[in-house]
C-alpha cells in the first residue's frame, strides 16, 4: 500500500539523489550524517526485503568521513560526492564480491571494476553495496541459489521483477537513491515498473560494459553481448540524468561504447520536449495483458498526452509474438561453453537457464536469429520515423507472489500460453533508448508502469519526455507504507493520489 504526506523531511536518505549531491556541495548536508541515515534505513528494512547480497558498513562511513574532509578542505567536489550508490552484482566491483547470483561464483571478487563504477568512483559517489540478481540475470525476478530472496517494498508478498531485483528494492524502500541497473531484455524496465521507479535502459553503448558482458576471464558472467544495457534505477527523472551524466561516455575497452556529446545528461530534463507525435499500443496487436495494467496504461499515456499537448494515436509496430527469438537471440550472446562447463559441475541452478542449456542449438538457428532480429529492427526503424515516441505497457501484469519466477496467469490465462513481457526486449535488439515511468496503481496497490521508447539514440528526447509527465503526473512523494510517514519529503498534489 502507498502513502502521500506533506511533513518536513528528516531523514536525508529519502532526499532526492540530486538534492543529497548539491546539499553536500554547498556544506548543507554531511556525507556521514547522509551514509548513518542510508544504513540505517537498511537495518531497518532488509531483514524484510533482502534487497542487498553485499555490505560494508564500516567502509561504506569511513568513506564518507573522507568525503567529508575534502568538502571541509575546500577540495574540489564531483558530481555524486558523498552520495552513495549501489551497484547490481552482475556489474563487476574489486572490493565487494560479484557473485552474480551463482554458486560458481561465492566469494569472487574481480580484479577491476566496471567502468561506470570507476566513473561513480571518480565523481566522489561512495559504493554502498552489491544489489541481488537471479543466477547470471537470466530471469525477472530476485531469486537464486545463493541468498535470500528479494522482496517488494510495496507488498514483501511480492516479487520486485528482475534481474535488477536488488536495485529496484533498495531505492524504492530508500536504501539509497541511486543505483546501476543492467538491461538485457528489460531488466531495469521491468523493477522499475514493479516497484514505481523512474528506470531507463540508455542506448546501446551510451554506457560502457566492461569487464562484465565483454571479459572472457569471467565465464557466465561474459554474455549478453550485443543486447546490454547498462543504466539507472532512481526515484525522479533528475536523478537519472545525474547518473547518466557521470557514468555515460566512451570507453575503449567496449568496442561498442558511443561517442559523447549529442546529450546534455544534466539538461535534457530541464528541456521542454516540444509538441510530439506519439503512438501509444496496449498490447503489440497480439499480447495478452492485464486489464487492470492495460487500464492504467492508457489512461497515463491519455491524461499526460492531453497536459502536454502531444498528438497520441493508437498505432503499434507489425509484429507478431516474439519469445522464441527473445531466447535464441539470448543464447546466441551467452556464454554456452563456459555456462554448460558450470552445469556439468552442478553450479547452475536455475531451470530455465538449465533447459536452454540442454536444448542444442545449431548455428542456423543463430543465423535464423540474427536475420530475424534484423527484420524486428528494420520494422522498429520504419514505424518511429513516423512518431518521436512509441508508449507501451512496461509489463504485461503486476507484480506477481515471491515464490516464482512468472506469473501464474495473465488476464485469466495460464502463463504457458501467453508471452508475460513482450514489450521491453525488442527495444534492446534495436538497441533504442527506453525508460518505464510509473503510470499508477492497481486496486490492490502495486505499482504499475509505462514504458517510453525514443527512436535511435534519442536518450536527450525520452528523457526530456519522461520529466514533462512527471510534472504533469508527479509519483516521487508516494512512499511504501514500510517507509516512516514522519521522515518523508513534502508532496505535491498528483493524479495517482
Amino acid at each position: 500500500m502507498m502513502q502521500d504526506t506533506s511533513s518536513i523531511p528528516r531523514d536525508p536518505s529519502l532526499l532526492s539523489a540530486s538534492e543529497q549531491a548539491a546539499r553536500i556541495r554547498a556544506g548543507e548536508l554531511s556525507p556521514v550524517t547522509l551514509m548513518e541515515a542510508v544504513l540505517a534505513r537498511i537495518a531497518a528494512s532488509e531483514p524484510v526485503l533482502h534487497a542487498f547480497c553485499a555490505l560494508d558498513p564500516a567502509r561504506s562511513l569511513e568513506q564518507a568521513h573522507a568525503a567529508e574532509r575534502q568538502v571541509k578542505a575546500g577540495e574540489p567536489l564531483g558530481l555524486l560526492h558523498g552520495v552513495p550508490v549501489s551497484v547490481k552484482d552482475l556489474i563487476c566491483t574489486r572490493d565487494f564480491p560479484t557473485v552474480s547470483g551463482s554458486k560458481a561464483y561465492v566469494g569472487f571478487t574481480p580484479e577491476d571494476d566496471d567502468v561506470c563504477v570507476e566513473r561513480v568512483r571518480k565523481a566522489g559517489g561512495i559504493i554502498l553495496g552489491k544489489t541481488n540478481t537471479p543466477e547470471f540475470g537470466y530471469a525477472g525476478a530476485g531469486k537464486n541459489a545463493v541468498f535470500a530472496t528479494t522482496a517488494n517494498p510495496w507488498d514483501p508478498a511480492m516479487t520486485p521483477g528482475g534481474s535488477s531485483a536488488g536495485s529496484a528494492a533498495a531505492v524504492a524502500a530508500g536504501m539509497g537513491s541511486l543505483t546501476i541497473g543492467s538491461d538485457g531484455g528489460g531488466s531495469i524496465r521491468g523493477p522499475a515498473s514493479y516497484c514505481g521507479l523512474f528506470g531507463m535502459k540508455p542506448s546501446f553503448g551510451r554506457v560502457p560494459a566492461w569487464p562484465g558482458c565483454r571479459d572472457p576471464r569471467y565465464p557466465g558472467v561474459s554474455s549478453w553481448e550485443s543486447v546490454e544495457h547498462l543504466g539507472p534505477l532512481t526515484r525522479t527523472v533528475e536523478d537519472a540524468a545525474l547518473l547518466l551524466a557521470v557514468i555515460a561516455g566512451p570507453d575503449a575497452r567496449d568496442w561498442h561504447s558511443l561517442p559523447a556529446g549529442d546529450v546534455d545528461w544534466l539538461a535534457a530534463p530541464r528541456r521542454d520536449p516540444g509538441r510530439l507525435k506519439v503512438a501509444y499500443t496496449p498490447d503489440f496487436g497480439f499480447s495478452v495483458v492485464d486489464p487492470e495494467v492495460r487500464e492504467l496504461t492508457a489512461k497515463a499515456a491519455g491524461e499526460a498526452a492531453e497536459a502536454l499537448g502531444w498528438e497520441l494515436v493508437e498505432d503499434t509496430p507489425a509484429f507478431e509474438d516474439m519469445f522464441d527469438l527473445f531466447l535464441s537471440v539470448i543464447m546466441r550472446d551467452s556464454d554456452l561453453r563456459g555456462l554448460r562447463a558450470l552445469a556439468e559441475k552442478g553450479q547452475i541452478h536455475l531451470p530455465g537457464l538449465l533447459m536452454m542449456l540442454e536444448r542444442e542449438w545449431s548455428a542456423q538457428d543463430f543465423t535464423d536469429a540474427a536475420m530475424q532480429r534484423q527484420r524486428v529492427c528494420n520494422t522498429l526503424a520504419a514505424f518511429m520515423a513516423e512518431y518521436d515516441l512509441l508508449l507501451t505497457p512496461t509489463v504485461s501484469s503486476p507484480p506477481f507472489p515471491l515464490a516464482h519466477f512468472n506469473p501464474d496467469t495473465v488476464a485469466g490465462l495460464p502463463v504457458e500460453e501467453v508471452n508475460p513481457s513482450p514489450f521491453t526486449y525488442p527495444f534492446n535488439w534495436s538497441g533504442q533508448p527506453a525508460a518505464s515511468v510509473p503510470a499508477g496503481f492497481t486496486r490492490n496497490g502495486l505499482p504499475v508502469g509505462l514504458q517510453i521508447v525514443g527512436r535511435h539514440l534519442a536518450d536527450e528526447t525520452v528523457l526530456a519526455a519522461a520529466a514533462a509527465y512527471e510534472r504533469v503526473r508527479p509519483w516521487a512523494h508516494l512512499w511504501p507504507e514500510m517507509v516512516r510517514a514522519e521522515s518523508l519529503p513534502s508532496a505535491p498534489s498528483s493524479q495517482f493520489s
